[in-house]
C-alpha cells in the first residue's frame, strides 16, 4: 500500500494537509535529532518499544494516544481520524477467508489518517463486516471521522496481529557484530537524522469476544512517531 505520506522526507516534516490546529507545537526543527550512532540506537529502541506496545494492546488508537501523551507530540495529545475519499477496495478471497465471510456478504472499506495535533502518525486501511456491528456503530462509521477503535469499543474486541515489521531500521543489518558500525554511522553528524515517511507496518484482525472476526486492518506508522526531542546525551 501507499506510504502514509507519499514523500521520503526528513523527520518532523510530515504534516497533514492544511493549516495546523491553533496552539499546536509546530517547532519541529528544534526537535531534530543529531545523526550519530547513539541516537540511531535510541531511535531503534523507541521503534521497537512502540511495536511492543501495539502488539500488547487491543486498540491501536488508544496506544497511539498514549504514545502522543508520553512523548508530548502535541499541546493537546488527542488522536483525530481524517477519512480519505479512497476508491473502495474489494477484499481479496484471502481477506474474506480471514473475516469468515462468503463471497456475497457485504464488507465495507474505510481509509483514514490518524494524527496527533499537527502530526500525521499513521494511516489505516480497514475492511470490516457491517453485519457484525450495531446500527449505531455503522452510522457513526459512515457519517463521522471517529477512529474505528473508538466507535467499536463497546464490543470489547480483541486484536490479533497477523504480521508486524519495521519498514526502516536506523542501523544496518548485523550492526552489533560490526566493530566499525559506530564510525560508519557517525559520518552524518553534521546534519539531522533523516527518517523516511513510513517506519512500521502492522496487519491485524479484530474479533468479538467469541472469536468472530469483524475487521481486517493494514496500518502504516509514520516517522513522526519520533517527532520529539532526542533523549539527552550523558
Amino acid at each position: 500500500m501507499k506510504n502514509p505520506a507519499a514523500l521520503s522526507a526528513p523527520l518532523f516534516s510530515l504534516l497533514l494537509a492544511g493549516a495546523a490546529p491553533a496552539g499546536a507545537d509546530t517547532d519541529f526543527a528544534s526537535r531534530a535529532w543529531p545523526d550519530n550512532f547513539l541516537t540511531r540506537v535510541e531511535a531503534l529502541a523507541l521503534l521497537q518499544s512502540l511495536n511492543v506496545e501495539l502488539l500488547s494492546h487491543d486498540s491501536a488508537t488508544l496506544t497511539l494516544q498514549q504514545w502522543c501523551t508520553d512523548h508530548r507530540l502535541a499541546s493537546e495529545p488527542r488522536i483525530v481520524a481524517k477519512r480519505l475519499q479512497t476508491e473502495p477496495r474489494v477484499p481479496s478471497a484471502e481477506q474474506r477467508a480471514t473475516l469468515r465471510v462468503t463471497a456475497s456478504e457485504t464488507v465495507r472499506f474505510r481509509h483514514v489518517q490518524l494524527s496527533c495535533g499537527a502530526l500525521l502518525l499513521a494511516e489505516a486501511e480497514n475492511w470490516y463486516v457491517p453485519g457484525r456491528l450495531t446500527v449505531a456503530m455503522n452510522h457513526e462509521l459512515e457519517t463521522t471521522e471517529a477512529p474505528f477503535g473508538v466507535v467499536v469499543r463497546a464490543l470489547n474486541f480483541q486484536r490479533r496481529t497477523l504480521s508486524a515489521r519495521l519498514l526502516w531500521s536506523p542501523l544496518p543489518p548485523s550492526w552489533e557484530m560490526n566493530a566499525s558500525a559506530p564510525d560508519e554511522a557517525a559520518h552524518q553528524q553534521a546534519g539531522p537524522m533523516q527518517v523516511p515517511a513510513a517506519v512500521l507496518e502492522h496487519h491485524a484482525v479484530l474479533t468479538l469476544p467469541d472469536g468472530t472476526p469483524f475487521s481486517l486492518l493494514v496500518e502504516t506508522y509514520s516517522g513522526n512517531v519520533l517527532a520529539f526531542h532526542a533523549p539527552p546525551a550523558d
